[in-house]
């Protein structure tokens, strides 16, 4: 069998053994899902050997999408780390058999303080589901490579399972993208998910004039900002419209006669603070503009700011 053979057999074996976990999920998935919306406190992921290493996925997954999660090694948690647990905390355990020795205090621990206990195996009759309060089960399928030796298929069905949960949770406590980038401020992720408000100019650098400004002044303004537009309100201090290159040029005769709200185009378009920068950035594209005016949506039509298309890309969004 050749090389590719063999990758596309271990990739269907998996594919098929993630149908199977998707028609046998049952309600055990949602008391799971409330047990820890109830708790108070954490979630405690637990797993030894691969199964720790999906269940440190799963409980980082867990914190950056707004459920609070601790990854704890069993073997560490016999030796102290079982004072991380409190009460108000709900273990999930993992282990494909079941049968982890190194998970034993662990379990002993929650069943003395009474600690809500998840088990998340592939086997109902193991110590871990047993002892659990609650059984979370993936479909004993054997391994992807034919022996039942190499951990595959099992890791594949528990790393999914583990996503299952954290996004289930996402959604019923409403985590929108603004919450997510909290979690995640830097990096390509932090970048797509900063606000308006986060690269925004304002203050001194508003390129603003009022109705009656004569264009030379305008242009004197418009030159010294920086931004190749300026805002112009009116005596309310309100957002009234825009001087663009555009304006400039449909009124490039006798242009110095005229003040700025006769050239202005008038109700720009804006945005306000609180949009992602990656909305802005669209709408800057869509309408082949550089720059939009940031304007409260609930305010009083004063600009707040002023976002520049170059201060999206150098934040990196794209």
């Amino acid at each position: 069998m050749s090389l590719q053979a063999v990758g596309r057999r271990v990739i269907l074996d998996e594919a098929r053994a993630l149908d199977a976990l998707a028609e046998n999920l049952d309600d055990r998935f949602d008391a799971a899902v409330e047990m820890i919306l109830a708790a108070t406190g954490r979630v405690i992921v637990s797993g030894i050997g691969k199964s720790g290493h999906i269940g440190r996925k799963v409980a980082a997954t867990l914190a950056s999408t707004g459920t609070p999660a601790h990854f704890v090694h069993p073997a560490e948690a016999s030796h102290g780390d079982l004072g991380m647990l409190t009460r108000g905390d709900v273990v999930l355990a993992i282990s494909n058999s079941g049968e982890a020795p190194e998970l034993a205090n662990l379990l002993a621990f929650t069943r003395r303080f009474a600690i809500p206990l998840i088990g998340l195996s592939s086997r109902p009759d193991s110590t871990l589901m047993t002892q659990a309060d609650l059984q979370l089960q993936i479909p004993a399928l054997g391994e992807a490579c034919g022996a039942g030796i190499v951990p595959s298929i099992s890791t594949t069905l528990t790393l999914a399972l583990g996503d299952a949960l954290a996004i289930a949770l996402m959604e019923r406590r409403q985590f929108t993208p603004a919450d997510f980038r909290d979690f995640h401020p830097g990096g390509k992720l932090g970048a797509q998910l900063a606000r308006v408000r986060d690269l925004m100019h304002g203050g001194e650098a508003l390129p603003l004039v009022r109705r009656e400004t004569p264009m030379q002044e305008t242009l004197l303004v418009m030159t010294q900002k920086g931004f190749g537009v300026v805002g112009v309100t009116d005596s309310n201090g309100q957002l009234a419209g825009v001087v663009t290159d555009g304006d400039l040029r449909r009124h490039m005769a006798g242009l110095l006669d005229h003040s700025a709200g006769e050239v202005m185009t008038a109700d720009p378009c804006t945005i306000g603070p609180d949009a992602l920068a990656g909305e802005a950035l669209a709408e800057m594209n869509a309408r082949k503009i550089t720059c939009l005016f940031v304007v409260a949506p609930d305010g009083d039509g004063r600009a707040e700011g002023i976002l520049h298309i170059h201060d999206c890309l150098r934040a990196g969004v794209a």
